[in-house]
C-alpha cells in the first residue's frame, strides 16, 4: 500500500451504503502459525478429552463432576484465558483469535456451551466493567479455571425484556452490603458455579445493576439439573437467592449500568455464538462426507447420487459464507479496537466501544450461523438416512445440540428486529447516511435502466453489480416502509423481519465474495475453484431469498401504483444471470468427498 492510499476503516452497518474493497477483509487462509497452533490444541483438547466421553457428560446429573474437571483441564492449557490480558495471568489474545477458539471447540457439543459460557459471558463482564480491585481478584481464577463462572440474567417473567427483571438488591444499613432476592433461571453452569455475574434492581430503580456474587456468600440455592432436548451435558439450572449478602464493593460498574453491561456483553456472545455455530457445522458436514462414502445402496456409495452430492454442496457453500462473514466483522472489531487506543482510549473501554460498533454485524451472525448450523444438521441426518435418527449414530447429538442456538443470546427473531432497529438509529444520529443512497434508489426506479450498457468483463464484475442491485433493493424497501410507518415500524414486526432477512442475506454473500476475490488474487482463479463455486451458489441463494422476503415486505404495505413500482424495482434488483447450478454442486461436493471434510 502506498503511503498516500487512504485506509479503508469500516464502520458498523456501512456495508449497505458502501462497497467493501476485498484487501480489507480478513480471511481464515490468513491465520498465523501462533493461531493454527492454538486451533490444533483445542482440536486435540476434544480428540482426547471429549469425543470419548460425550455420552457420560451427557449424564449430567450421573457425572456432575466431569464437566468442571473438563474445564480445568482445559484452563491447563491456557483455553479459558485467550482473551483475559496477561496482567490477570491470561494470554491476552485478539478478538478474532478468540474467535478461532470459539469456532474449534464449537463442535464440542455440551462442553463447548460450558466453556463459552464462562469464558465469554461469565468472565468478560468483569474484564470490561469491573475495576482493579475485581479484576485482580477474579480474572486470574477465571483464566486458569480454579473458579467457574456463570451468568444471571432471566427470570421466569423476563427473558427478551431483560429489564423487567424482578431479583431486588436492598443495601443494609451500614452500607457495607446489599442484601439480594430473586429467582434465575436457565442458568449454563449453574449447579458448579464459583462466581455469578447477577442482574437485580437495587430498591426501586428503573434499571438493572449488576453484581458478582461468589457462591460462598451464602443464601444461593437451586433447583435439579433441567431436563432438555439438547446440550444435556451442560448443566442448567434455575438459581435462587435468599438473603444473599453481598459486599458493596462487588458491585459491578456503576448503579443502574446493568442493562448496558447485558446489552454489551451479549454483543460479543452473539458473534462468538455464531464462530461456535460454525465449528459444529464443518464437523457435521465431514460426518456427513464420511458417511455417504462409506454408505453403499444400489452397488455403489450414496456420495456418488446427485440428491446427496446436492446437499453435501449446500452445507459447504452455507458454511463458507457463514465462516467469512464472521471472520470479516472479527477483524473489523480487531481494527476499531486499535484505532482506538491508538486515538487513546482505556482499553477495556476500547474493547467495548469496538464491538459496539459492530453490534448489527454481530445480531447477523449470530442468526445466520445459527440457522447455517440448523440447516447442516438436518441435512446431516438426511445423508445417514435411518442411522441419522439412531442414537448410535453422531447426527442424534449433532441434530438436538444445535436447535439451541436460535434461542441462545436472544432469539433470532429478536435478533432480526434488532438489526434493523439499530441500523435505524444510527441512521438517526448521523452514524450512517442511509437516506442519500435511499433517495438515489428512487430517483434511479424512475429511470432508464442502462441495459448493460459498458459493462466491466472483469472477474468478479456480474457478482459486484448483483450485490449492488441487493443493496439497492433493501434500500428501497426499507425506506419505503420507513416513510410510511415512522416512529410506529417497530410495531410491524413481520416487515421488520423481512427487511433484516435481505440485510443478512447481503452481508453474508458480500463476505463470501470478497474473501473469495482476495484468494484469487493471491493464489489465482485456477486454485480458487471450489471457493468461486460456492460463492456463486451462496450468491444465488441469497437473490432468491431477498426477492421472497422483499415482495411479502411490499405486500404488507404497499398498495396500487407504489406496489407496482416497488415490485418493478425489486424485479430490476434481484436479476442474477442463469448458471448450471446442478454442475456447481457436484464440483464443490466432489472435492468435500474426497477431503471427507470442510477443507478448502
Amino acid at each position: 500500500m502506498s503511503t498516500t492510499e487512504k485506509k479503508f476503516t469500516a464502520k458498523g452497518g456501512a456495508f449497505l451504503i458502501e462497497e467493501t474493497p476485498a484487501q480489507a477483509v480478513f480471511t481464515p487462509e490468513e491465520w498465523t502459525e501462533e493461531q493454527k497452533m492454538i486451533a490444533q490444541t483445542c482440536k486435540d483438547f476434544l480428540d482426547q478429552e471429549v469425543y470419548p466421553k460425550l455420552d457420560e457428560i451427557d449424564d449430567v446429573k450421573g457425572n456432575p463432576e466431569l464437566m468442571p474437571q473438563l474445564l480445568d483441564k482445559s484452563g491447563e492449557l491456557g483455553l479459558l484465558g485467550t482473551s483475559v490480558p496477561e496482567e490477570y495471568e491470561g494470554f491476552g489474545m485478539n478478538f478474532n483469535t478468540s474467535m478461532l477458539v470459539a469456532e474449534v471447540i464449537g463442535a464440542g457439543h455440551s462442553f463447548a456451551v460450558a466453556l463459552s459460557a464462562h469464558t465469554g459471558i461469565g468472565t468478560l463482564p468483569i474484564l470490561y466493567y469491573g475495576d482493579d480491585a475485581q479484576k485482580k481478584k477474579y480474572l486470574p481464577k477465571l483464566a486458569s479455571g480454579e473458579w467457574k463462572a456463570s451468568y444471571c440474567l432471566t427470570e421466569p417473567d423476563s427473558g427478551s425484556d431483560a429489564n423487567a427483571a424482578k431479583t431486588k438488591a436492598v443495601l443494609t444499613e451500614d452500607k457495607k452490603h446489599y442484601i439480594v432476592n430473586g429467582q434465575k433461571m436457565w442458568i449454563t453452569n449453574g449447579g458448579f458455579a464459583d462466581v455469578f455475574i447477577v442482574f437485580a434492581k437495587i430498591d426501586d430503580d428503573k434499571n438493572l445493576s449488576a453484581f458478582i456474587v461468589e457462591k460462598d456468600f451464602g443464601g444461593v440455592t437451586m433447583n435439579e439439573e433441567e431436563a432438555k432436548m439438547g446440550i444435556k451435558g451442560s448443566s442448567t439450572r434455575q438459581v435462587f437467592f435468599n438473603d444473599c449478602k453481598v459486599p458493596v464493593e462487588n458491585l459491578l460498574s456503576e448503579r443502574e449500568n446493568g442493562f448496558k453491561i447485558a446489552v454489551n456483553i451479549l454483543n460479543i456472545g452473539r458473534i462468538k455464538l455464531g464462530a461456535s455455530a460454525i465449528g459444529a457445522s464443518k464437523a457435521v458436514l465431514g460426518q456427513a462426507a464420511q458417511y455417504a462414502n462409506e454408505r453403499k445402496q444400489f452397488g455403489t456409495s450414496i456420495g456418488s447420487f446427485g440428491a446427496i452430492q446436492h446437499k453435501i454442496a449446500e452445507m459447504a457453500a452455507r458454511t463458507y459464507a457463514a465462516e467469512s462473514a464472521a471472520y470479516r466483522a472479527g477483524q473489523n472489531i480487531d481494527d476499531a479496537y486499535e484505532d482506538l487506543v491508538a486515538g487513546g482510549m482505556e482499553e477495556a473501554e476500547a474493547k467495548l466501544k469496538s464491538v459496539e460498533e459492530f453490534a448489527i454485524e454481530c445480531a447477523i451472525i449470530k442468526v445466520h450461523a445459527s440457522e447455517v448450523l440448523d440447516y447442516v444438521a438436518d441435512e446431516g441426518v438426511q445423508v445417514y438416512g435411518g442411522m441419522g435418527f439412531s442414537a448410535d449414530a453422531p447426527m442424534d447429538r449433532a441434530y438436538r445440540d444445535a436447535r439451541i442456538n436460535r434461542i441462545f443470546e436472544g432469539t433470532n427473531e429478536i435478533n432480526r428486529m434488532l438489526t434493523i432497529d439499530m441500523l435505524l438509529k444510527r441512521a438517526m444520529k448521523g452514524k450512517l447516511d442511509l437516506m442519500t443512497p435511499a433517495m438515489n434508489v428512487q430517483k434511479e426506479l424512475t429511470s432508464i435502466p442502462d441495459f448493460g450498457a459498458d459493462e466491466d468483463d472483469s472477474l468478479f464484475a456480474k457478482e459486484k453489480k448483483v450485490l449492488a442491485n441487493l443493496k439497492k433493493a433493501g434500500l428501497m424497501i426499507s425506506g419505503a416502509a420507513v416513510q410510511k410507518y415512522m416512529q410506529k415500524l417497530s410495531q410491524e414486526q413481520e416487515i421488520l423481519m423481512n427487511l433484516a432477512d435481505m440485510l443478512i442475506e447481503v452481508y453474508a454473500a458480500e463476505s463470501a465474495l470478497l474473501r473469495t476475490e482476495k484468494l484469487v488474487d493471491i493464489k489465482g482463479e485456477e486454485a480458487c475453484k471450489q471457493q468461486i463455486n460456492m460463492t456463486n451458489l451462496y450468491m444465488h441463494r441469497a437473490v432468491e431469498i431477498a426477492n421472497k422476503a422483499g415482495k411479502e415486505a411490499i405486500f404488507a404495505f404497499a398498495e396500487g401504483d407504489e406496489q407496482r413500482m416497488m415490485l418493478l424495482g425489486l424485479k430490476r434488483f434481484t436479476k442474477i444471470d442463469p448458471m448450471n447450478l446442478k454442475e456447481v454442486r457436484r464440483s464443490i461436493a466432489g472435492h468435500v468427498l474426497e477431503k471427507q471434510a470442510y477443507e478448502f
